[in-house]
């Protein structure tokens, strides 16, 4: 598996999901699906006519009960895998408010000085979030 980021979008590849890699008050946040026993950064697809930012802020809010939050795009990002090629974009958000967990398909939110071992998506996510933690400006 090969993970890169570009600076601008890249042509002919399905950019089909958002990832929001999220902090409140100086800890990362990450969810807990209903279906699983992992942790994940909030994220995923983009609707049919949404664009990329009110889909990411679509998915924090739902995700994470976010309510008041900046938010920053921060790369495009593909993933090669078996001479497979799709992506999607990486954002930061720096979460003010939280309110209720709206109902939907997370269980949880954890508050994390670091990434918990236990991953959805272990490989991928690492390198999205040493990424965004190098890259963004913290509030």
């Amino acid at each position: 598996m090969k993970v890169e980021f570009h600076g601008i979008k890249p042509e002919g590849i399905d950019m089909p999901i958002v990832i929001i890699v999220s902090r409140h008050k100086g800890k990362w946040i990450l969810v807990k699906h209903k279906k699983r026993n992992t942790y994940e950064m909030p994220a995923g697809h983009i609707e049919p006519g949404e664009n990329p930012s009110a889909a990411a802020r679509r998915e924090l809010y739902e995700e994470t009960g976010a309510s008041e939050f900046s938010l920053k795009f921060m790369s495009y990002y593909t993933v090669t895998e078996n001479e497979n090629k799709a992506g999607g974009y990486l954002f930061f958000a720096e979460i003010h408010k939280l309110s209720e967990l709206p109902d939907y398909e997370i269980e949880e939110i954890g508050h994390f000085d670091f990434l918990p071992e236990k991953l959805t998506y272990p490989d991928i996510q690492r390198i999205l979030f040493d990424y965004v933690s190098k890259h963004a400006e913290y509030q």
